[in-house]
């Protein structure tokens, strides 16, 4: 990431014994799985969730996954505690790309990306793509066309 753009959200997580492997190192699935628990909590302190639950015409509205990936830089191990670091990496339109990074005090442990999509979902028909409404505009900045989102220096992670 930038240096000189600070993140929009940052959490921490203590790594568990139950995420590590044979080697004691965490094992690289539970990094996704730590994106998704931070990219909730992100979204929990604006008062959004990242799905609805159905309505009762089976009607819901959410943020299911188009991409995904991580890079690994230094392992980290049982006890650790990671500070995650979550930046707005592109606010198209319809979607959503949020990067981050892992760091274990100034030890960069792995930057990850997650691409997604708001859609809404209705039970017996395909999924939609929709507009990110404006209620996520102070969360996630609003769409603007015109301007450039900043890649990271190692893009695409």
């Amino acid at each position: 990431m930038d240096s000189d753009k600070k993140p929009r959200f940052v959490t921490n997580r203590r790594v568990e014994f139950v995420d590590t492997d044979m080697a004691g190192i965490v094992h690289f699935t539970n990094f996704f799985r730590y994106m998704e628990q931070a990219e909730a909590e992100f979204f929990r302190s604006y008062g959004k969730v990242l799905a609805e639950r159905p309505d009762t015409s089976g009607t819901a509205e959410g943020w299911p996954r188009v991409s995904t990936s991580c890079s690994f830089k230094s392992p980290a191990f049982h006890n650790d505690v990671l500070e995650i670091r979550i930046y707005i990496r592109r606010r198209g339109f319809k979607s959503l790309t949020l990067a981050y990074e892992f760091f274990r005090g100034t030890t960069l442990i792995a930057v990850g990306q997650i691409k997604t999509a708001y859609c809404r979902f209705t039970v017996g028909k395909p999924i939609e793509s929709l507009e990110i409404p404006h209620e996520f505009d102070e969360m996630l900045g609003p769409y603007d066309a015109t301007q450039q989102q900043p890649v990271p220096s190692d893009a695409d992670p």
